[in-house]
């Protein structure tokens, strides 16, 4: 088999696999959902896996750490979030000091 039918083969079945988990999610029983202890657990796996995907992406590239204009720019969010506003302006808070860091010369 070629490898761009591989790479079609690998699309496919990671597609397949995506729509089912997304189908077994659906026929979970309402009652096994309504748990307090099930629903707790559900909130913290969402906020963990948030915040693991943050990290990587502001203190590496790649395979190496990076300390650059990202570092302030999530300390500039965190602070938002902190005041309360709401999350469009977080985001651009935080776009705007990685901006404006980088134009200043701070990689």
């Amino acid at each position: 088999m070629s490898r761009h039918a591989l790479v079609w083969l690998a699309v496919l079945a990671a597609g397949a696999v995506s729509f089912a988990i997304k189908l077994a999610g659906h026929l979970v029983p309402t009652r096994w959902l309504a748990e307090e202890r099930v629903a707790r657990t559900a909130q913290l796996v969402t906020v963990s896996l948030l915040a693991a995907l943050v990290a990587v992406q502001t203190f590496t590239s790649g395979t190496a750490l990076v300390l650059d204009a990202r570092i302030p720019a999530l300390a500039a969010a965190a602070l938002a979030l902190v005041l309360r506003a709401p999350f469009v302006v977080v985001v651009a808070v935080a776009a705007v000091t990685a901006a404006v860091l980088r134009a200043f010369g701070m990689p």
